[in-house]
């Protein structure tokens, strides 16, 4: 069944953030978005020019209309227009419908331009939101509003600290849990980009799009991650300031616990010649490394094709199948007597692999690269 995924947010009239990123992540996760607009705003990559709140009676009959239809698995909060209304949230939310539906709470205060986008009593009223919450999602200002980690963590919710307003070139997000303290991290290199637009509103509903989908909380936050980190790469550029980030092109990149087949190395004995052909078919050559005689292509749908000369693929082609699992799909397969010339190893350009071939000897690779296939360290600019 499609996972059904309520969106409580405001909308961002430049198509960056708020309900507009909202359900682009869910829709490209895979899952059905419904909303409930708490309000208006007139905004753009320069900042936000006019907030117009929803009345709390209009939300609630929103949440109404789809959960008694429709229903509802999970539940993403974003921009709440009032304090009334985060209050009369957290008492529907609470309700027999709605009760059972994960919920992640993204404690949205001041926009990444700036802009504040909750007074000091909806902030307040937050603390309703986060007793019924799975887990919160603050940035650092955020978290540091609502009165550090051990103050949200008192109420019963896991929490995501999200490392991006951290300074440094590496960002490091950390899950931690009530009487546990740390249970999971996240590093990754920081991606100098002005089209971060979004963010934090694309993460918490992808987190809620794998919630609704059965994932457990950890590897949605993985997943969230990659593509949150994948929309990063592939922002359009629009916009003179924060522009919008790039969820529509995220492509066949291990996002996803079932098979995707969307790389494969083909043998070849002049570098040059090979590299020159398959530019004239038309793909994007994304990584040059003529010493290695190795070089790779993008396809207008994201998926990759790579040449190697010498004795990598003397042998012939190999067909890469990427998933989000890898570790877990090799172990199920591996009980059910499917026999691996290499189990799952961790490659120094960055990819997860295991090998095999099928019963033709076709070579195979089952890995897991996300955002490294398609936007390598090594990448051509």
């Amino acid at each position: 069944m499609t996972a059904r995924v309520l969106i409580i947010a405001g909308s961002d009239s430049g198509g960056g953030a708020g309900i507009q990123a909202d359900i682009k992540a869910v829709t490209m996760l895979g899952g059905h978005a419904m909303t409930a607009i708490t309000a208006i705003t007139a905004q753009n990559t320069l900042g936000v020019q006019g907030v117009h709140p929803v009345p709390t009676a209009m939300v609630l009959a929103q949440i109404d209309s789809v959960a008694s239809d429709i229903g509802v698995d999970a539940v993403k909060i974003g921009m709440i227009g009032s304090a009334e209304t985060a209050a009369a949230l957290a008492e529907r939310l609470s309700q027999p419908d709605l009760a059972q539906a994960a919920l992640v709470f993204d404690p949205v205060m001041v926009a990444t331009s700036g802009s504040v986008l909750a007074d000091d009593a909806t902030i307040d009223a937050f603390r309703a939101l986060l007793d019924r919450a799975m887990v919160a999602t603050p940035n650092l200002p955020e978290l540091e509003a609502l009165g550090g980690e051990e103050a949200v963590l008192a109420h019963g919710c896991s929490l995501l600290v999200k490392g991006g307003h951290a300074e440094g070139e590496t960002v490091i997000d950390r899950l931690l849990e009530t009487g546990e303290g740390e249970v999971a991290r996240w590093e990754a290199p920081r991606i100098d980009t002005p089209h971060s637009h979004g963010t934090g509103c694309t993460l918490a509903s992808a987190i809620a799009c794998g919630l609704a989908q059965g994932m457990p909380l950890e590897p949605a936050i993985a997943r969230a991650r990659d593509f949150v980190r994948l929309s990063l790469h592939d922002a359009p550029g629009l916009g003179q300031g924060h522009g919008p980030m790039g969820q529509q092109y995220v492509r066949n990149d291990g996002l996803f616990t079932g098979p995707a087949l969307n790389q494969i190395t083909l043998p070849a004995n002049d570098y040059a010649v090979s590299v020159a052909f398959y530019k004239q078919v038309g793909l994007k050559q994304i990584v040059d490394s003529p010493g290695n005689g190795y070089a790779r292509f993008e396809a207008a749908n994201g998926v990759t094709l790579s040449i190697h000369v010498g004795d990598g693929t003397a042998g012939g082609a190999t067909a890469y199948l990427e998933s989000g699992a890898l570790d877990a799909w090799v172990a199920y397969l591996a009980r059910r007597g499917v026999r691996f010339e290499q189990m799952p190893k961790d490659e120094e350009w960055g990819w997860r692999e295991a090998r095999l071939s099928d019963p033709a000897g076709n070579r195979l690779c089952l890995y897991q690269a996300a955002e490294y296939r398609r936007y390598p360290p090594w990448r051509i600019a």
